[in-house]
């Protein structure tokens, strides 16, 4: 009898535990079937929210676009000069800091200081509208930079690190080339100014010492493979030299060394020979190009923009704008904003408890 009551309790417990774990999945499609019917719900809102206020947007849009237009016109002309570069170090950080600073140094209207840190004179700097940098890379150059972060991680870390996380995450100064640009009202020739720049970075006292200690490193490397190049020419040398009196027992004798394979093994070991000295020359090859890229702590490119071209583009959320198109999104941000702060304070006088 008890026997029976037990199974009996144990099967009431199985099916109040199926109940509970229905329970548990009938409340969570519910709250996401919630979340669809409130985005959905906001959506239809928003969409009868611009169509009453249709009239409105078109002129505000109409306005923004005459107020672009005007200024178009009656505006001086921005000019724009760029430069890219190429960082043979890790300056990146150090290179977005001083357009920072500089940016700074023109906001707080000091030109002065600018014009001394730049070495040009402060009249110039009075001219210069602002500093700009961004990196200069492409689709492909991404997919290259996460083939080569994923190569030194293991099995477990490359399985939780996903392609576009690694492109949102990773910061605009890693990137080996850079983009340094320099708006003005001026149509001047900013080729020092650029060189400046590079300058103020390629002299600080921290990379000068990691060049000289990467500069060392690679020359004695580079010693040592050409001690090792001369070592293997001369072991050739002899082995040609056996090969040509091998059939002089003595005067192999006399050289120190002797073979006891057949012809196979020693064409074998002549091209493991001439291997090796490919390899040692390949390697001397690639040390002499990293010795001529840590020559410059940045590399300048040279730029033909000598005098800059006309950019009267504007940014807005991050995407550039023509000035005429600029005061058009603007202002119907801006009216956007403001007619949805009137409906919400309107739909907190209605639902406002009465006294």
């Amino acid at each position: 009898m008890s026997t029976k009551n037990k199974k009996s309790n144990e099967d009431v417990d199985v099916g109040q535990l199926f109940k509970v774990i229905g329970n548990i999945f009938n409340k969570f499609f519910l709250f996401v079937e919630g979340i669809f019917k409130h985005l959905f719900f906001a959506f239809v809102w928003l969409v009868f929210f611009i169509r009453r206020r249709a009239i409105i947007f078109l002129i505000t849009a109409l306005a923004g676009l005459g107020i672009g237009f005007l200024f178009d016109k009656t505006s001086p002309p921005t000019y724009k000069s760029s430069i890219s570069v190429k960082q043979n170090y890790e300056t990146g950080e150090n290179l977005y800091g001083s357009i920072i600073y500089y940016n700074g140094l023109l906001q707080d209207g000091d030109y002065k200081v600018l014009g001394e840190v730049l070495g040009i004179e402060e009249e110039s700097t009075k001219q210069i509208v602002g500093f700009s940098i961004e990196p200069v890379i492409t689709d492909n150059d991404r997919v290259i930079l996460f083939d080569r972060y994923i190569t030194d991680l293991d099995s477990l870390a490359i399985s939780k690190i996903e392609y576009e996380d690694f492109v949102q995450n990773i910061e605009d100064y890693k990137h080996k080339f850079q983009q340094i640009s320099i708006k003005s009202k001026t149509r001047v020739n900013f080729n020092s100014v650029f060189s400046n720049i590079v300058k103020n970075i390629a002299t600080n006292d921290f990379f000068l010492n990691e060049q000289a200690k990467d500069i060392s490193e690679l020359q004695q490397s580079k010693a040592a493979l050409q001690k090792a190049l001369i070592k293997s020419d001369s072991l050739q040398r002899t082995y040609k030299r056996v090969l040509e009196n091998r059939l002089d027992s003595n005067a192999a004798a006399d050289i120190g060394i002797s073979f006891d394979g057949n012809n196979d093994s020693d064409k074998t070991y002549e091209f493991d020979l001439y291997k090796s000295d490919i390899e040692l020359r390949k390697e001397i090859v690639k040390i002499e190009r990293e010795l001529k890229d840590k020559q410059n702590i940045i590399d300048l490119i040279s730029s033909k923009q000598d005098s800059g071209f006309v950019d009267n583009t504007k940014d807005l959320l991050g995407v550039s704008f023509s000035i005429k198109t600029y005061y058009m999104f603007a202002l119907i941000l801006l009216t956007f904003g403001l007619l949805l702060a009137m409906e919400f304070l309107n739909y907190l006088e209605r639902y406002r408890p009465k006294s």
